[in-house]
């Protein structure tokens, strides 16, 4: 048992010193960037950085302020017409309440004649009932 175990331990560190050295060779083949390229290049990436990130700040600063705009131009276009709602409602109701009292006068004068016209035995008394008319 203590023979396996040794071996095991000895193609362990094989494995590992051979991952070492493979990967130590791998890193000798890589095309390493010239101090220039290197300078270009992250020149480059950051110049794109900075017009990608004006290109977003213009853009969000006129969305909001076509937003704003909008928004404030349907508040005014709500703010009218909820005004001139209340006009014609007011307008309405004042209408209204005089043709109901129209109509409730020429209703009065109604009712009283057919009142006249009835003996008291046909017409039913109702202590209970009230005029919804008003």
């Amino acid at each position: 048992m203590a023979n396996k175990e040794a071996k095991a331990k000895k193609e362990n560190n094989k494995n590992k010193k051979s991952f070492f050295k493979d990967f130590k060779a791998e890193l000798k083949k890589v095309n390493w960037p010239t101090a220039k390229q290197l300078f270009n290049n992250t020149t480059a990436v950051i110049t794109i950085v900075i017009i990608t990130a004006v290109i977003v700040f213009v853009l969000d600063v006129v969305f909001e302020t076509l937003n704003k705009h909008g928004v404030d131009k349907i508040k005014e276009v709500i703010q009218t017409q909820d005004s001139q709602v209340e006009n014609n409602t007011s307008e309405d109701t004042g209408a209204n309440e005089e043709a109901n009292a129209e109509e409730n006068a020429g209703e009065e004068e109604t009712s009283t004649q057919e009142n006249q016209e009835t003996t008291p035995e046909e017409t039913p008394v109702d202590n209970n009932t009230t005029n919804n008319a008003e």
